[in-house]
């Protein structure tokens, strides 16, 4: 893994997956989790790095407020699975989300994963971590990932949106199959308390009351003048034209393709599917979407 290059899918125990995410598995599956870590876990493009900015801003503001204004949300909530050459010329150096999170000095750390729930080490059980799951209409969903993967170095070659489409559909996707992922996490929430399982629309449409169901399940109690700061903080306006959060920093992405943070709209799927596809999608997303109690929406 010497130089940044597009990678391929392969199969990996039953999920499609690049040699990005897998090749510090052993170190990943054998992570140390604390207690007190917080998980943000979502499907690619759900609203993670938004959570993550969120708990971030909710845990630290007041204590470090100029790592706030310098550090990168991605060095301050590491990907837990990522493993990367340095992007830096004449630097060998390989960068591991495990070592990252290892070298975090929060408490708590606030790691981030986009890992189906199978394969989430599992000392994040055993400690019962607090875990966080953020889930996306498939639809909005798919958009967003076909324009992050055309921008993004790490990711593979998305080709064109029809086939992207198809392959979406198909679940041969970098994490897998987006209805297993979404309805995998659902199914843990039922047995696993220290899961709160949001919904990336609830977001948008109504930022503060999300942000108050968070504090109550992370048992926080910040004042109102707090919850209106940090809310006026993270509208997607702001977080875009912000330098820490919009990754600008990173190299591994083309910003003149696409831009990391993008619209965070619901419904703008329908800019991209036709009538056929959508419909198509619609019969698909019936035959695999079996659970009654996990219902989306593609618009509000």
């Amino acid at each position: 893994m010497d130089s940044l290059s597009r990678p391929e899918l392969f199969d990996f125990h039953g999920v499609s997956m690049t040699r990005y995410f897998t090749d510090n598995w052993d170190n990943i599956q054998n992570f140390q989790a604390r207690p007190d870590d917080i998980l943000i876990a979502t499907y690619p493009k759900a609203g993670n790095t938004w959570v993550s900015y969120i708990l971030d801003l909710l845990y630290f503001d007041q204590t470090s407020p100029e790592c706030q204004k310098s550090v990168p949300i991605y060095a301050r909530v590491p990907v837990l699975e990522i493993t990367f050459p340095s992007l830096q010329p004449e630097s060998s150096t390989i960068h591991k989300g495990t070592d990252m999170v290892d070298n975090l000095l929060t408490s708590p750390r606030l790691i981030k994963t986009h890992l189906p729930v199978q394969f989430v080490p599992k000392s994040f059980w055993e400690q019962n971590c607090r875990i966080v799951y953020v889930a996306r209409n498939g639809k909005d969903s798919v958009v967003s990932f076909f324009h992050q993967e055309r921008m993004t170095m790490i990711l593979p070659e998305p080709g064109d949106w029809s086939s992207y489409l198809q392959r979406f559909m198909e679940g041969k996707m970098v994490f897998g199959s987006w209805y297993d992922h979404v309805n995998n996490w659902w199914e843990k929430k039922q047995m696993y308390s220290n899961l709160h399982y949001m919904f990336y629309e609830d977001l948008v449409e109504d930022t503060g009351r999300e942000i108050d169901k968070l504090c109550c399940f992370l048992g926080l109690s910040p004042s109102a003048q707090e919850k209106e700061r940090l809310a006026g903080r993270v509208q997607f306006d702001n977080m875009k034209q912000d330098n820490v959060v919009n990754h600008s920093a990173f190299l591994g992405m083309d910003f003149k393709l696409s831009s990391f943070i993008r619209k965070g709209k619901v419904g703008d799927w329908k800019n991209h599917f036709t009538v056929a596809q959508s419909e198509e999608f619609d019969e698909d997303y019936k035959k695999k979407m079996k659970n009654p109690t996990l219902t989306f929406r593609n618009e509000i």
